[in-house]
């Protein structure tokens, strides 16, 4: 049996970004993952409040569905083929804000429990709403807001 702390640092080295004991084999499968994405942004563009911001940032949604295919394999089973940059993708949507972001997540927990076993979808539903935490900090976390001295200016 091997530390998963090894496992960590062999991940490291090979750039996988996303090594975490509930990800890997036997959690999902590309099958799986891909039923999941295209019924999640099937939905999305349908969606009164998400749709518009999705469809005039994506003009030819295969390429960004196979994607998203990779950037889900590589964060639930650690196959390392995302090699795109998501926080410089999501800084580009000015319109976006945090009700997008509650409004994504309810989505995508609704189609992962539709898709996925139970316990197979809160993996996926973890990951996503840390990765959203993660985005929503990068794009909307005012430092000056949480300093005294800075509040003050600003006050």
């Amino acid at each position: 049996m091997t530390d998963n702390r090894d496992d960590a640092e062999a991940g490291k080295a090979r750039g996988i970004w996303c090594r975490e004991a509930d990800a890997g084999p036997g959690v999902t499968n590309e099958a799986e993952i891909e039923t999941l994405v295209r019924s999640f942004y099937g939905r999305i563009r349908q969606d009164e409040m998400l749709g518009p911001v999705f469809n005039n940032a994506i003009h030819d949604w295969e390429p960004h569905l196979l994607k998203m295919c990779d950037f889900w394999s590589s964060v639930m089973l650690t196959t390392g083929r995302y090699k795109g940059q998501p926080m410089r993708a999501h800084l580009k949507l000015k319109t976006v804000t945090p009700k997008h972001f509650d409004r994504w997540l309810m989505l995508f927990r609704e189609t992962a429990e539709e898709v996925c076993d139970a316990e197979t979808a809160e993996r996926f539903v973890e990951k996503a709403a840390r990765i959203a935490e993660s985005l929503q900090l990068g794009m909307f976390f005012k430092p000056q807001l949480h300093d005294p001295e800075q509040r003050q200016a600003y006050g």
